[in-house]
C-alpha cells in the first residue's frame, strides 16, 4: 500500500465535499500558477513559481517539461530532487478523492530521475535516485533507486544491478 493518510467521509462522495478539505481560494490560486507554469518555456521561472507560490520542494537544475501538472490541491506534498527531468504532460498527484474517503500522500522524487512523457505519479510514492520511468507509465508503487520501470500498471523492467551487469557485458 502506498504511504497515504485516509480520511473517511459521510454522505455524498468525497469530491462533492472538496472544499471541506481544501480552500477554494487555494485551489484557484494553484490552478492559475500551474496553468502559467505549464506554458512557460523558461525552466528557472517554472521552478521559481513552484517553489514560491505552490510551496513545492524543487531541486537545482530540475526540469519540468511543457504541460506538466503538479497536484492542484496539495502541491506542497511534492518534492523533486536535483537534476531530475519531469517529462511532457506528466501528472503528479498528492491526493485521491474516492467514494467513501479521500487520501493524501507525499510524493518524493529523488535526484537524477527521468520521468517520461505522459506519465502519472500517484500519491504516497517514492521514486529513488537515478530511476528512469518510461513514457506513459502509471506509477502506483515505489520505484527503487536506479531502476528502469514502465507500463500501466508500472512494472520493473531492469533493476540497477541488472543494468550494471548488462553494461559490463557490453564493455567486454
Amino acid at each position: 500500500m502506498r504511504r497515504t493518510s485516509r480520511f473517511p467521509v459521510q454522505g455524498a462522495n468525497s469530491l462533492w465535499q472538496i472544499y471541506k478539505t481544501v480552500s477554494f481560494w487555494k485551489v484557484a490560486k494553484n490552478f492559475i500558477i500551474i496553468q502559467i507554469a505549464r506554458f512557460t518555456p523558461f525552466l528557472s521561472v517554472k521552478n521559481w513559481l513552484y517553489r514560491v507560490f505552490l510551496k513545492m520542494k524543487v531541486g537545482r537544475q530540475t526540469a519540468f517539461a511543457l504541460m506538466v501538472v503538479p497536484d492542484v490541491m496539495f502541491p506542497e506534498k511534492i518534492s523533486v530532487g536535483n537534476n531530475s527531468i519531469i517529462g511532457y504532460n506528466t501528472t503528479i498527484l498528492a491526493h485521491e478523492y474516492l467514494i467513501n474517503e479521500y487520501r493524501l500522500g507525499e510524493v518524493i522524487i529523488g535526484d537524477n530521475v527521468m520521468i517520461g512523457a505522459n506519465s502519472t505519479i500517484l500519491p504516497g510514492i517514492i521514486i529513488g535516485e537515478g530511476a528512469i520511468i518510461s513514457a506513459g507509465s502509471l506509477v502506483h508503487k515505489d520505484v527503487p533507486a536506479g531502476a528502469f520501470v514502465g507500463g500501466n500498471p508500472m512494472r520493473i523492467i531492469y533493476t540497477k544491478e541488472e543494468m550494471e551487469q548488462r553494461e559490463n557485458k557490453e564493455i567486454l
